[in-house]
């Protein structure tokens, strides 16, 4: 029996789901979860990929190997089809993604016993933003790892539209919303009115790639990286003469997707040299035992791990735990620090906001809801810089991590049909 899946690939989670009876079943990836952390680890020991949790829970254990997470923000650039040798095969990193995508289809099969060789699967409206040549080869290079991962259909939906799918019911016939839908690696609208039926009239979609991700990188480079001897005087080898260090390694070493990269013997050379000459070799010393000791994932979780602590309710001192440079340190997160670092970020999702409406010349005050959906649409100063704006708006949070596969599992059952 074969059955078409809704599969939300995310730059953070992913997950996968089905219409049955008419609603939308969320198909278990990994134990009872619902959803799959988007990591891949290549153990050298076992010669195997692992994925999700286990991928997480190897890298954390220091198991020898290579972990990756933000692939899906490396769709469109040259990096995809760049090849390397992984596990004794020469991969790229379309291959990669192949293979999540291929462990995501066997797990439904085996929890449906069902075939599922046709995908309804979520895109952002932009996967870059300011490239239009990047957008569309973006979406070559998911629609080949599909095929790679072995489904002989695939078709593509928006991740907002999926949401609004999802949440029509919220609405009263005629009323107007606005999803926002903050994932990690970009930030999606659409602007949509409820007919008073099963289906929905999409207005506009808009998207601008920013994500969670670039908030995790912008605490890490404002908070981290300094500890590690961002923005620090290098002496010259000949003189008393200073220069500041190289900010590249920096914005790598906070940035998921390109972590991974860092490791070669020509960037611990560069380290080492940094730290030789350094004015402050105390700090450079930590970046070298970072690139050393592969802790560059360790550090991200951190911060990551700072930035939800810091949008807990009730949460007074929020921190980035970076026992792993020194036993027990933390970096703090004031509240009045982190608005003013994150609020460019949190303006330009506003700006797309305001983008999506113009489209379509709908005034602010027309929009009865604000439905917001994405991990990092739980982050306070988003949530203001929607709010300024569209301030009569009701706010309803969706399904965070799941609004998107509900609708994609809606969609399916129809998107083949014609």
């Amino acid at each position: 029996m074969a059955s078409a899946l809704g599969i939300d690939f995310g730059t953070s989670n992913s997950a996968a789901g089905m219409l049955v009876d008419g609603k939308p079943r969320l198909i278990p990836m990994e134990a009872e979860a619902e959803t799959l952390p988007t990591a891949v680890f290549f153990d050298f020991e076992t010669k195997r990929m692992v994925v999700g949790e286990r991928a997480s829970e190897a890298l954390l254990a220091g198991d020898e190997g290579r972990y990756m997470r933000g692939l899906k923000s490396l769709l469109g650039t040259r990096l995809m089809r760049e090849s390397r040798m992984l596990l004794g095969e020469r991969l790229d990193f379309i291959d990669i993604v192949a293979r999540f995508l291929a462990e995501m289809k066997r797990r439904a099969e085996a929890a449906t016993g069902m075939v599922h060789d046709r995908v309804l699967s979520g895109r952002p409206v932009r996967f870059h933003s300011a490239d239009p040549n990047r957008d569309s080869q973006a979406l070559i290079d998911l629609q080949e790892a599909y095929r790679r991962a072995g489904f002989a259909e695939v078709r593509f939906m928006n991740e907002p539209e999926a949401a609004a799918l999802a949440n029509r019911n919220i609405l009263s016939p005629g009323d107007l919303a606005l999803v926002v839908d903050i994932g990690g690696g970009t930030s999606d609208f659409t602007l949509f009115r409820q007919k008073g039926s099963a289906e929905i009239d999409i207005l506009a979609s808009h998207g601008v790639r920013v994500g969670g991700t670039d908030f995790d990188r912008t605490l890490s480079i404002g908070r981290v990286m300094p500890q590690l001897g961002m923005g620090s005087p290098i002496r010259h080898a000949f003189g008393d003469d200073t220069h500041i260090a190289p900010n590249a390694i920096f914005n790598d070493l906070a940035t998921w997707a390109k972590i991974p990269f860092l490791y070669g013997a020509d960037t611990r050379k560069a380290a080492a040299e940094l730290e030789k000459f350094a004015v402050h070799p105390k700090r450079l010393a930590r970046l070298v035992k970072v690139l050393e000791e592969e802790l560059g994932h360790d550090l991200a979780f951190a911060v990551e791990a700072g930035k939800i602590m810091a949008n807990t309710q009730g949460e007074t001192d929020p921190v980035i735990k970076v026992g792993m440079l020194k036993p027990g340190a933390t970096l703090s997160l004031p509240s009045d620090w982190m608005t003013d670092r994150l609020a460019p970020l949190a303006e330009e999702i506003g700006g797309a906001a305001d983008e999506v409406l113009a489209k379509v010349d709908i005034a602010p005050s027309r929009v009865d809801k604000v439905i917001f959906v994405g991990g990092s649409s739980l982050m306070r100063v988003v949530e203001d810089a929607l709010r300024r704006r569209l301030p009569e708006a009701e706010i309803h949070r969706g399904a965070a991590l799941t609004a998107i596969v509900d609708g994609l599992a809606i969609g399916a059952a129809t998107a083949f049909d014609r």
